[in-house]
């Protein structure tokens, strides 16, 4: 996996919203072991705290659960990734909304655009 991090957000927050999407994505299967803590923490080139509250929030979320004896596995609730594939999509509109409004688009000239540029 492509990790893309910079300094403009917390390292930890970037990672949740990667592995986030990564399991919205079905790169990561319902019910799947993920790799280990330190599997992803080298991979990213973090420390392995940091790679830990990433997860830990994905815990909370909901979307991975831990076991001490299997480790931490995507959760096999498709509703629930589901429903946080929908919030990340509207996390991205809202922010595609707002740079255009910034433009002076309003909401329907900047789906209109949407449009456009998938036609082209």
């Amino acid at each position: 996996m492509k990790w893309n991090l910079n300094e403009d957000r917390p390292i930890w927050i970037q990672l949740k919203e990667q592995l986030g999407k990564q399991i919205v994505s079905g790169r990561f299967q319902y019910g799947e072991k993920l790799p280990s803590v330190r599997e992803l923490a080298k991979e990213a080139g973090v420390n392995p705290n940091t790679m830990q509250r990433a997860l830990a929030s994905l815990d909370q979320d909901g979307l991975t659960s831990t076991n001490r004896t299997s480790g931490r596995c995507v959760t096999t609730d498709k509703g629930h990734i589901d429903n946080f594939r929908k919030e990340i999509a509207g996390s991205i509109i809202d922010t595609y909304l707002g740079e255009m409004a910034e433009m002076g688009f309003s909401p329907e000239e900047a789906a209109q655009a949407i449009l456009d540029r998938h036609h082209n």
